[in-house]
C-alpha cells in the first residue's frame, strides 16, 4: 500500500475549511492553543513521515527584547513559554548576573529556587491532563490544583501567570510563613495527584510509543523529562560548575533528583518521569522553606546595565528542558542581538525522526509525550 498523506491541526478553534483533523489533546492541555499543523504520511496504519508546521504565531520575541534595555526586557522575557513563565525572567537575569559579575543574595536564590520548583509543578501537571483526558478519567484532572498553583503564585508576587518575580541582582518578593504553608497545603495535594497519574500510568499508558534514542537526544539537544525519560542525565540543577549550572540551593537537593523511573525512552516512561519530577519538586520546595535563610533580596546594581561588548549565554533548568538566552552585546543598555533556545522547539524539531513507525492510533499519545508550548516553538 503507498503511503498517503493527510494533515492534522493539533487543538485550536476547529476551522470549518480545515480539510483535515483536529487532534484533541484535552481541553486543559497546551496544546489546546492550536498554532500548530503537521502533515503525516501513513502505510498500512503506520506514520511513515511527519512535517510539522508552526506558524501561526510569528510574535519576533527577540527583536522586540532587543528594543528594551535589560530592566525593561526581564516583563517580556516570560511570555513565550506560558506554562512556565518563571523561566524567561530568570534566565535573562542570569545572563546580566553573570555578564556583570554580580552576586545574587543568597535569599533571594532561595526564593528564586522556591519559584522554579512551584513553577515546574504546575508546567508538569499541565501537560499530564492529557492521561486523565486519554483513560477517561475524570478524577485524574489537573485543573483544580493548577488553579490553587495560580493562586499561590499571584499571592506571592501579585500576578497569576506572568510572575514579574525576578530583578536584576534578586527577587522582587519574599517568601511570608503564611504564604509558606497554604503553598506546602497545595503541593501536597498535587504529590497526592502526581502518585495517582503514576498508579493509572502502571496500566502501560504509551508503553512502546515513539521511543527516543540516545543518538536522538543529542542530534536534536533534547533535554529535561525527554531526555531522563531516554536515560539521559541531562539536567543543569546536577551541575552547578557547568557553564548555565544552577547555583545553591541545589547542592542541597540533589538526593531529590535521583528517580525511579523508566528510562525506555518511550511514550509511557515520558509521563512516568513528568509525575515523579512532580513530586520530587513538591518535596524540594518543602526543604527550601524549611531552610529559607535570612538576608536581603537583591544585589545593589547601577541605574544604567550596560553589557561588556560580547556574547554572552545562560541557561536554567526549565521545567521541559534547558531554556537557553544568547545576547550579543555591543556594550549599550540594550542587546545588540537576543536569541532564544527554547526547549519547546528541540522538542519538536525531533517529532520527524521519532514518530515514523508509531501506529496512527497512538499518535496523540505520542505527540503529547513530546511536549511543547505554542509561544515557546514559534517565539
Amino acid at each position: 500500500m503507498l503511503p498517503t498523506t493527510h494533515a492534522y491541526r493539533i487543538g485550536g478553534i476547529t476551522d470549518p475549511e480545515f480539510a483535515g483533523d483536529t487532534l484533541d489533546l484535552g481541553p486543559a492541555h497546551p496544546a489546546s492553543a492550536g498554532m500548530l499543523d503537521l502533515a503525516i504520511s501513513a502505510s498500512e496504519g503506520r506514520i511513515t513521515s511527519v512535517d510539522p508546521s508552526p506558524g501561526a504565531l510569528h510574535r519576533g520575541a527577540e527583536p522586540i527584547l532587543t528594543a528594551r534595555d535589560y530592566r525593561q526586557a526581564l516583563s517580556l522575557a516570560n511570555r513565550h513559554d506560558w506554562q512556565a513563565p518563571f523561566f524567561g525572567e530568570w534566565a535573562l537575569a542570569r545572563l546580566v548576573e553573570d555578564a556583570l559579575g554580580v552576586e545574587v543574595p543568597v535569599r533571594a536564590r532561595w526564593v528564586r529556587a522556591v519559584l522554579a520548583e512551584h513553577t515546574r509543578v504546575a508546567s508538569h501537571l499541565a501537560h499530564l491532563s492529557f492521561v486523565g483526558h486519554r483513560l477517561r478519567d475524570a478524577t485524574l484532572d489537573t485543573t483544580g490544583v493548577r488553579e490553587d498553583l495560580r493562586e499561590r503564585t499571584a499571592e506571592l508576587t501579585g500576578n497569576r501567570l506572568h510572575p514579574m518575580a525576578v530583578r536584576l541582582g534578586g527577587v522582587a518578593c519574599d517568601v511570608t510563613p503564611a504564604w509558606a504553608d497554604a503553598e506546602r497545603a497545595t503541593l501536597a495535594r498535587a504529590s497526592e495527584l502526581a502518585a495517582r497519574l503514576g498508579a493509572a500510568l502502571g496500566g502501560g499508558l504509551g508503553a512502546g510509543v515513539a521511543p527516543v534514542t540516545r543518538a536522538q537526544v543529542d542530534a536534536h539537544g533534547l533535554a529535561g523529562p525527554v531526555a531522563r525519560a531516554s536515560g539521559v542525565a541531562t539536567d543543569l540543577r546536577r551541575h552547578p560548575d557547568r557553564p548555565g549550572g544552577h547555583e545553591a540551593p541545589w547542592a542541597d537537593l540533589a538526593d531529590l533528583l535521583d528517580l525511579d523511573t523508566p528510562t525506555t525512552g518511550d511514550a509511557h516512561a515520558r509521563f512516568s518521569q513528568l509525575a515523579a519530577e512532580v513530586t520530587a519538586s513538591a518535596a524540594m520546595v518543602d526543604r527550601l522553606l524549611d531552610g529559607l535563610p535570612d538576608g536581603p533580596l537583591r544585589a545593589h546594581l547601577p541605574k544604567v546595565v550596560k553589557l561588556p561588548e560580547g556574547d554572552w549565554l545562560a541557561a536554567v533548568e526549565a521545567p521541559l528542558g534547558r531554556a537557553g538566552m544568547v545576547v550579543t552585546s555591543r556594550g549599550e543598555k540594550t542587546p545588540w542581538r537576543l536569541r532564544l533556545r527554547t526547549p519547546s522547539f528541540a522538542n519538536v524539531s525531533a517529532w520527524p525522526a521519532v514518530l515514523p513507525g508509531t501506529a496512527v492510533a497512538d499518535l496523540d499519545i505520542a505527540l503529547a509525550s513530546l511536549p511543547w508550548v505554542a509561544g515557546d516553538l514559534d517565539k
